[in-house]
């Protein structure tokens, strides 16, 4: 049942080779929104999945009327399949996050205390149970991008967000890689809005194996922070309208 009270809320994740979790991910996303939001909805982004997970999209949304699925017919990239996602939500708040599982839907409810004093509301992992070598490779990362960017961000990479739907259509992303999580919140503090973080645990991935870290990915990743890097630096970046 909707909560009368609650925000309009678009939920969305992108699956690829998340054949085994899509349709847990989707189910606990509707049980969350039911209980929070007046209206919602849930998107699920085919980011041309090569196993069976955009056809159980299908199917999971074929029998329940608040989930859409978008299929990619070939795979474009973490960044590219949530700039889908953005552009198909409708409510004024918009949460994102992964379909493998990793982070707990059920966290929603934290960021959306906080939606009256922040614009983005994003996470930071204080508990994280997986491999050393992602904690290493998150680690060196987000050292990285609060130099860079000259940022206070603890965990940028965070699989978990939730945006006003207002300032992702000022943002103008461009990354399709999972750089995109860093390029929201920079550009969004760039823009003026108010930035706020909540701390939440992961857990480990059930099934498969995740991309984010492979090197194909951190390659990606570092072409998308330099093609950022010089756009906000650069001299033409947001000016004001009256400059002269």
């Amino acid at each position: 049942m909707a909560n009368p009270s609650g925000p309009r809320v678009s939920l969305f994740f992108p699956v690829y080779r998340d054949e085994a979790t899509v349709e847990r991910v989707a189910k606990k996303a509707l049980r969350v929104l039911e209980e929070l939001a007046s209206e919602h909805e849930v998107i699920i982004v085919n980011d041309g999945s090569p196993d069976r997970a955009g056809e159980i999209a299908d199917r999971v949304a074929a029998t329940n009327p608040g989930i859409r699925v978008i299929h990619h017919e070939r795979n474009l990239g973490y960044g590219q399949a949530l700039r889908t996602g953005f552009e198909a939500a409708r409510f004024e708040w918009i949460c994102f996050t992964d379909g493998d599982d990793e982070y707990e839907v059920d966290d929603l409810r934290r960021l959306l205390r906080l939606r009256d004093y922040y614009d983005l509301v994003i996470t930071f992992r204080y508990a994280k149970r997986y491999g050393g070598w992602r904690i290493f490779v998150s680690y060196v990362y987000n050292k990285l991008l609060r130099v860079v960017f000259e940022t206070r961000y603890r965990d940028v990479s965070s699989g978990l967000k939730l945006v006003k739907r207002e300032v992702v259509s000022e943002l103008e992303l461009i990354s399709t890689s999972p750089f995109i999580g860093a390029e929201i919140a920079i550009k969004t503090m760039l823009k003026g809005f108010r930035v706020g973080e909540v701390g939440i645990q992961t857990f480990p991935r059930q099934f498969g194996r995740g991309s984010s870290t492979s090197l194909r990915n951190i390659v990606a990743t570092l072409r998308d922070m330099r093609r950022v890097y010089r756009r906000v630096f650069s001299a033409h970046y947001d000016q004001p309208m009256n400059h002269g």
